[in-house]
Formats: C-alpha cells, structure tokens, sequence
C-alpha cells in the first residue's frame, strides 16, 4: 500500500476516554475520513494477545478509507493483522532485522531525533523517518529537550530526500513552522486524541497542513 505521511494520528486511549469519550475505532475512523493519511497503533499498556486484538479491530474500522495503518513496535503484532507498515524507536528492534522477517510485506518509519539516526536510517533504507520532539510533550515521559522547527531543518539537511514526518506537541496553533521547515507532515497524538471532537480536530490540521504547503 502506498502511504501518504502528512497527517499521522497515533492512538491513546487513555487520552481518548477522558476528554471525548469517544471510542477508538470510531476516532480512528473519523480521522481517517477527515484527513489522517495514517493511523498509528501506539498502546504500551496492553499484553500482546490484547494488542492483536485491537489491531484487528482498527484494522477493520480502517477498511475502505484508503489510510494507512501501522502499528508501533511490534513487527509480529502488524503482520499478525495485516497492517501496512510499522514505527520503530531507537531502543526497538533493529530495521535490518525487521525487514529480513516482514520482507515488502510493510514499510517502516524510524525514530531520528538526531541527525546520527537519521543517516543511519538513511543507510537502513527506512521508508520514512520521525524527528522530534518539535515542541514540549506531555505523551512521552522520557522525551528528550524540544528542538522546535529550526532543529528540525537541521537534521533532516543530512538525509535529502528521506521523508520525515516532525513529532512532537503539535496542533493546529504551531503545525505550519514545521511543514514550512521542510516537514513531508506531522504526526500528532493529543491533537486528536485529546480533543472534544476528533473528527473536526483532524480536518483541520489537514486544512492547516495544506495551507502551509501553499
């Protein structure tokens, strides 16, 4: 499936429960048909039996929305439902490895918050990358210090032509320094997922996101 990074939405739960009430798949959905190129599975909470799980689930949600659906870590959980792609941090496994056991099954996106990982995923052959965090976080307890939207342009200056998709307190008030800072999109997690409409909320970053790109 070919992917389109402007718009990642990466799920929450938890987030998603205390501020809509909205269920997942319903959210995940309504992105998906407001503007979200991607859905990703991100729930470290949950046992492998229960990710698989809601992996079906989304996918399921997902069908016919043409948005793809990668799922956060777990190689075995995403071909197991049949997702399209996956997300790998610094500390998860290896994309070499990853890619001897998927194969062209799925494309993956990794970590690069360093213009070091950014080569080496360049080298890697990642299909794309994510460099952040932009701005302060409140989704990651161990987020490293912000490197805001000049950072950014930095490290992505040493790997032309890799897609790379910024992280990290983004929403619709601070989405347009980063695209114009060469980003090929943004991804987001409370934006949506901590917003009182999710659907609205995703419509118009994606509105955003295009009038940055002019």
């Amino acid at each position: 499936m070919e992917f389109d990074p402007s718009l990642v939405v990466i799920t929450d739960r938890k987030i998603l429960s205390q501020v809509s009430g909205w269920k997942l798949r319903d959210a995940v959905r309504a992105a998906a048909m407001s503007g979200a190129g991607m859905i990703q599975l991100r729930e470290k909470n949950l046992s492998g039996v229960e990710l698989i799980r809601l992996a079906d689930e989304l996918r399921e949600a997902l069908e016919g929305t043409g948005c793809a659906f990668t799922v956060n870590d777990r190689v075995d959980v995403a071909m197991a439902c049949g997702a399209d792609g996956v997300h790998l941090g610094q500390g998860d496994f290896p994309l070499p490895r990853a890619r001897a056991i998927a194969g062209d099954t799925l494309f993956f996106c990794v970590t690069a918050g360093k213009s070091e990982w950014e080569s080496r995923a360049a080298d890697e052959d990642a299909d794309y990358i994510c460099v952040g965090p932009i701005y302060a976080t409140g989704s990651k307890a161990d987020a490293r210090a912000p490197i805001g939207s000049e950072g950014f342009r930095r490290i992505i200056e040493h790997a032309p032509g890799l897609p790379a998709v910024a992280i990290g307190g983004i929403g619709v008030e601070n989405v347009e320094p980063v695209i114009e800072a060469g980003a090929s999109g943004v991804a987001v997690i409370g934006a949506v997922m901590g917003a009182s409409d999710p659907e609205a909320a995703t419509r118009e970053l994606r509105n955003r996101i295009e009038r940055a790109r002019g």
